[in-house]
């Protein structure tokens, strides 16, 4: 799975993208709201941990998620 943090501008917020092994999308929720539904995404007890990864995460660069 793979993560990258979409800078948003004016009045659209800062967005996180999921994105599965062929890069299609699986998720796409703002940056600054609480995680929820993790467990449809398979990362069920490992908000913390993706929480310390959005907030270090540079805007516009594509990682791999490793959790």
């Amino acid at each position: 799975m793979y993560i990258i943090k979409v800078k948003g501008k004016a009045k659209i917020p800062d967005y996180i993208q999921l994105r599965d092994d062929k890069f299609v999308l699986v998720a796409y929720f703002r940056a600054d709201r609480p995680l929820k539904n993790l467990e449809k995404y398979g990362l069920e007890g490992k908000d913390e941990a993706l929480e310390i990864i959005i907030r270090n995460l540079p805007f516009g660069k594509l990682q791999a998620l490793d959790l």
